[in-house]
């Protein structure tokens, strides 16, 4: 009886399993061809959330197939000449691929990402991830050294923002408010929206709402990292002028507001409550020394009342209340 291919990949070294497999195809030497591995770079570089691993597919067609042992979804991005216009983005479902290309007569200078997945055919049967998606980005120049041109960039950015949105796995629906006002982020909440760690603040009615900056520079307030697996954490007392409740808190992604919203109301898990004598005024900016009715509601409007806060986040009574634990590095 003869075994079966996927049966002989039984090594015991098969790569760890993962929700999603993203793998970028092309030539990095030549051009817009290098769409791919450049995608895969800025997601490195960006941070993924657990779950997600990225393999630069390089022109090695056979380390395609290879590589979705042990995936659940795999994305495919590679460019594209089709004559259309450059930067133009084709999304294929591979379980619409009713065709693919017979592997007789392959070598590895004409190995693309269809043959691969014809490879993964035959080489993985059963153990083929179903949930395949591959993108074609149209190219417009293959000239050696050159770096991606500017259409094909902006559909890689595009590809980017689908990959984000619609394939990673769901991150936590919670955060944590400490009791000494840090705000801690998980991780790959912080990775999916906050790429810059960096932030604008506002909270109103109970409601606290972290707007992401492209690039620190542009001001704001800063996500450090509080730990090695990449956690961070966020002065709030600038936003929340006290801090009313500790523990954890609701928190959900609103698409149409660009903004992460942390619901601050009663029923924080394992917080204290309104009227609680535990609860004090932090960092100096105490309801006694605001008129009634003059609650600063926005990060601008507690700047003045706190008397010096900087948007980098840190004033000087927050010299005072703060740990090393809290101010990790940035």
């Amino acid at each position: 009886m003869s075994t079966a291919p996927y049966q002989l990949l039984d090594d015991g070294f098969a790569p760890p399993a993962c929700d999603l497999l993203v793998i970028g195809c092309g030539n990095i030497l030549r051009g817009d061809d290098a769409v791919g591995p450049v995608l895969v770079r800025e997601l490195m570089a960006r941070g993924c959330p657990d779950g997600v691993r990225v393999v630069d597919g390089g022109t090695a067609g056979m380390d395609v197939a290879f590589g979705m042992r042990g995936a659940s979804r795999v994305v495919i991005v590679d460019a594209a000449t089709t004559g259309s216009a450059a930067g133009t983005l084709f999304r294929v479902p591979a379980a619409e691929l009713a065709e693919l290309p017979p592997l007789t007569g392959l070598h590895t200078h004409n190995f693309r990402w269809d043959h691969a997945l014809s490879f993964a055919d035959w080489l993985l049967g059963p153990e083929k991830p179903s949930d395949i998606t591959v993108f074609l980005i149209e190219a417009a120049s293959f000239e050696p050294g050159a770096p991606l041109t500017q259409d094909v960039a902006a559909g890689m950015e595009s590809v980017l923002a689908i990959v984000e949105k619609e394939f990673f796995p769901k991150t936590s629906s919670t955060v944590e408010i400490t009791e000494q006002g840090y705000l801690h982020l998980p991780a790959a909440l912080a990775a999916a929206h906050f790429p810059a760690d960096a932030t604008l603040m506002n909270y109103e009615e109970h409601r606290l709402e972290l707007m992401p900056l492209h690039a620190a520079s542009h001001g704001g307030w800063v996500l450090k990292q509080r730990n090695a697996a990449g956690d961070r954490s966020l002065l709030v007392i600038e936003a929340l002028g006290f801090v009313p409740l500790a523990g954890e808190f609701p928190a959900r992604w609103d698409e149409q507001r660009g903004a992460l919203i942390v619901e601050v109301a009663d029923g924080g898990t394992g917080g204290h409550h309104d009227g609680d004598p535990r609860v004090g005024s932090l960092g100096g900016v105490g309801d006694r020394d605001r008129a009634p009715g003059s609650r600063p509601s926005s990060a601008l409007g507690l700047a003045d009342t706190a008397g010096g806060a900087t948007a980098s986040g840190r004033g000087a009574s927050d010299r005072d209340s703060s740990s090393p634990a809290e101010g990790g590095s940035a």
